[in-house]
């Protein structure tokens, strides 16, 4: 049996890939950080059953922040394979907090390679890497070779921690690979995160429970996947024996307009009515336009994306339709008694 260790479990990607690898017959860990609640909602459907899967899975206090706890646990765990997804990853909140964001999403990735140098094991290791590391992008579309321009804290971090990754595949032998994601989504997506903050409040319009939606830059363009399927390509990469950097995206570009316009018109309303604009959502430097070829991860890996971009606003919005549709959600929203 394989022994997976994931950071950022109880994120939308680690939530993904734990289910993934748990029907691939991994032993999956996974830390979380000590808080007064739990943060496990998008994993506690994985105990339903502890017959199938809650005596395989296993979740650790940690912090990104805290390397020898890090040691210890890689000491403890002697995992077959690593990924790295634990981040501040809000693009937007980077430029309100850029020195946490430094620290957890760059520094944390040096923390962990560290740790499995340290150790001395033999863990293959995955690194979140992100489309917004292209920002200011200087090729159409984005490649493996193409040069950075990150335009954000959040996008300088991921670009500190892919040449950590790089670094110590270089200097150490590590099996340590880049995996470039360009936006994926799903219904597991955080709702301040645009993509599900405009579906989330459609499906509220629509059941009568919110009124508008305010967002910041309509004409950003973005190259949207579906989240389960790019897990699968993480998976995918560590397979290889040898690190190496892909890119995984659609080789399609929408804007956010298109986005609120599809998403609004799948319930039969006109996005023109309910969006309205607010510089508060604005970013100081914006990325405008994203759109990633991942030839190369369909020649070595096997992998494209099947779910396209009408495909993926319908699953994102009947979700929430249907979980604001349950009197409890709307409860929660205090529209009923």
């Amino acid at each position: 049996m394989k022994k997976a260790l994931i950071t950022g479990i109880t994120g939308q990607d680690g939530s993904y890939l734990a289910d993934l690898l748990l029907e691939k017959g991994y032993e999956v860990h996974g830390i979380i950080r000590r808080a007064s609640t739990f943060n496990t909602a998008r994993i506690d459907h994985l105990y339903a059953d502890p017959h199938i899967n809650g005596v395989r899975l296993f979740l650790h206090y940690g912090d990104l922040a805290d390397s020898v706890n890090l040691v210890k646990l890689l000491y403890e765990l002697k995992p077959d394979e690593i990924y790295h997804l634990g981040a501040q990853s809000h693009v937007r909140v980077s430029f309100d907090i850029p020195e946490y964001t430094s620290d957890v999403t760059g520094v944390g990735t040096i923390r962990i390679l560290e740790a499995i140098r340290e150790t001395g094991i033999r863990s293959k290791f995955y690194q979140a890497s992100s489309s917004e590391m292209f920002g200011k992008a200087q090729q159409v579309p984005q490649t493996e070779t193409t040069a950075f321009w990150p335009r954000s804290p959040y996008g300088v971090a991921k670009v500190f921690a892919y040449w950590a990754t790089v670094n110590y595949r270089e200097s150490y032998g590590l099996c340590a690979s880049n995996g470039i994601l360009f936006n994926h989504e799903s219904p597991r997506r955080g709702e301040t995160f645009v993509t599900r903050k405009i579906t989330r409040a459609v499906a509220a319009i629509k059941l009568g429970l919110q009124k508008e939606l305010f967002v910041g830059n309509l004409d950003a363009k973005r190259d949207w996947g579906y989240a389960p399927e790019y897990v699968e390509g993480m998976w995918r990469i560590l397979q290889h024996s040898a690190g190496d950097d892909y890119v995984l995206a659609t080789n399609e570009t929408h804007t956010v307009r298109e986005f609120a316009e599809t998403a609004f018109a799948h319930v039969d309303l006109d996005w023109k009515d309910y969006v309205k604009h607010d510089d508060r959502y604005e970013r100081p430097a914006e990325v405008d336009l994203l759109i990633g070829d991942a030839a190369k991860a369909k020649k070595d890996l096997g992998w494209e994306p099947k779910v396209r971009f009408h495909e993926l606003v319908r699953i994102m919005v009947d979700a929430d339709v249907e979980t604001l549709s349950r009197t409890t959600a709307q409860q929660r929203l205090g529209k009923l008694p």
